[in-house]
């Protein structure tokens, strides 16, 4: 492997035959493309398809242990930034945000008089926190990395990158977990960079962001590209049968309204206000969530929706028991549902199930997924190991998990096969109400739709059972019978999915749908 500067006109990248082996096994294997200046590339493919290991090798970053073989050029003077999933993890805590990027911006200017350099490394940050698109930079870049939101986060490290003069940026999974509102501002920000004459690569699973920003799209499969050309050919001339099979998954789902039946008020939610309290003052409390009232009938699925902090999760953890920091009453069929989980006999524990976003987190992973699916109808039900075993395997098989696949521990199953387990692990205890917290976030599309059609089609089968669905997506929220809207802890819109999508009262709302038909267009902001 090496990284040379012999190009100097042309692309500022070349990437030939590139093969990343760790423990014999390749996860790229024959990669090869160019980066064009001012273009954005993006490499599309499902989880574990090789797209971040490709993308991180024009970093000369890999994984530890890896055997490369393969051919990396990086144009003379070409610096890479990089912008990871999770910018959290390259900011250091305990400095403030002006800190950090002063000292990039500091040798830029020691040729100036002693007396100036200070003024002039300010008006760089300042300056280049604007180019990435971070409004109000002067406030901004006097807070620490944790007081920042995760967009915000994500910009100061494309201001870094910016700084530090970088011809190419690569962009990782920039939009997952994210709104369609902060989507939209993700594009419009990339848009910029590569205006400016700065090449792009981005890594997504994310079509729609896709299709809005990229000039040449490489498709990848297994460690291989299975199909790479102008994003305007790909999208309407798709040659391999693994793009086509990519692009069918972006149909629309059948909505639940055509699978489930609406009957009797399940759960009701009277006068829920929920605080976070300052781990620094026991006395100190902020609230986060307030919602006066909130039902959820029979066979009916309810997706919530907002913003990242909106309050999607606190509403979704109070009613599973999993925080206490609340008022307010909750009640299951007609009977109060105690605050805490500890306070919840069996039946109710049983009775409503939370299936986390991170499925990775929610696996012991020193025991078998089978054996974590089937403890659920041991531990909530009563069922005996037999009984419990044949039932675990014959739902993790409705969802697309073979015998072989959940007889292993949790490290040897991907994100969307674990997402599936977990969701087995939970329609186990048989609830009466499903708690669905960002399941599809992070998943290539055709996992997503594979899920959400493998839940529509159980949950035909259990008309008394209700699903909330926890989501940042529209598309995904459109499927439900309702709709709730929540900004900054409250409930601002709430209505059926399809009015309150077709014709938004609010004005968050609107700004919500009008970013994702925006993003929908393929034109960006």
């Amino acid at each position: 492997m090496k990284r040379d500067s012999d190009i100097d006109e042309g692309p500022v990248a070349e990437v030939s035959g590139l093969r990343v082996e760790i423990d014999g096994r390749a996860i790229v294997d024959g990669v090869s493309f160019r980066v064009l200046p001012g273009r954005v590339t993006a490499l599309v493919g499902a989880s574990g398809s090789g797209k971040t290991t490709t993308g991180l090798a024009l970093l000369g970053a890999y994984p530890y242990g890896a055997r490369v073989s393969g051919e990396v050029r990086v144009a003379a003077g070409g610096r890479v930034g990089h912008i990871p999933q999770h910018p959290a993890t390259v900011l250091a805590p305990a400095r403030r945000v002006d800190a950090l990027l002063t000292d990039i911006a500091r040798p830029q200017v020691r040729r100036l008089p002693r007396g100036r350099r200070r003024a002039a490394a300010r008006a760089l940050v300042v300056r280049a926190l604007s180019d990435a698109q971070l409004p109000d930079a002067e406030r901004l870049s006097r807070r620490y990395p944790h007081q920042l939101s995760g967009g915000q986060q994500q910009r100061v490290v494309l201001a870094q990158a910016l700084l530090l003069g970088s011809r190419i940026v690569v962009a990782d999974e920039p939009t997952t977990g994210q709104d369609s509102l902060t989507k939209s501002r993700v594009v419009e920000q990339l848009a910029a960079v590569a205006a400016r004459g700065i090449a792009v690569v981005l890594l997504s699973h994310d079509l729609g962001v896709v299709r809005a920003l990229a000039d040449d799209v490489v498709v990848m499969r297994a460690g291989r590209v299975v199909e790479a050309g102008p994003a305007s050919r790909v999208w309407t001339a798709p040659r391999h049968a693994w793009t086509r099979e990519l692009l069918r998954s972006e149909e629309t789902l059948p909505a639940f309204e055509d699978a489930m039946r609406v009957g009797r008020p399940v759960l009701r939610v009277r006068g829920l206000t929920a605080r976070h309290r300052d781990a620094r003052s026991a006395a100190s409390a902020a609230v986060a969530l307030r919602v006066p009232e909130l039902d959820l009938a029979a066979g009916e699925c309810l997706a919530v929706v907002g913003r990242s902090g909106s309050g999607k999760t606190t509403l979704a953890r109070c009613l599973a028991g999993l925080h206490r920091d609340h008022d307010g009453e909750t009640l299951l069929d007609g009977t109060p549902l105690p605050r805490s989980l500890r306070d919840r006999d069996r039946a109710r524990l049983a009775a409503v199930q939370y299936v986390f976003q991170d499925a990775q987190a929610a696996f012991d992973q020193h025991r078998s997924v089978l054996h974590q699916v089937a403890r659920s109808a041991v531990r909530l039900r009563g069922a005996d190991a037999e009984t419990a075993r044949r039932e675990a395997l014959a739902t993790t098989a409705r969802l697309g998990l073979p015998e072989d696949l959940v007889r292993r521990r949790p490290g040897g199953l991907s994100g969307g096969e674990l997402q599936r387990a977990a969701l087995a692990r939970a329609l186990l205890a048989r609830p009466r109400v499903l708690l669905c917290d960002e399941i599809t976030s992070g998943l290539d599309t055709v996992t997503r739709r594979d899920i959400l059609r493998a839940l529509t089609e159980l949950v035909r089968e259990r008309a008394d059972m209700s699903v909330v669905l926890i989501t940042h997506d529209l598309e995904t929220a459109g499927l439900a019978h309702r709709l709730a809207v929540l900004d900054a802890g409250e409930v601002v819109e709430q209505g059926s999915a399809q009015a309150v999508l077709a014709a938004p009262r609010h004005p968050f709302t609107r700004s919500l749908v009008g970013s994702l038909e925006r993003l929908a267009a393929g034109a960006g902001p």
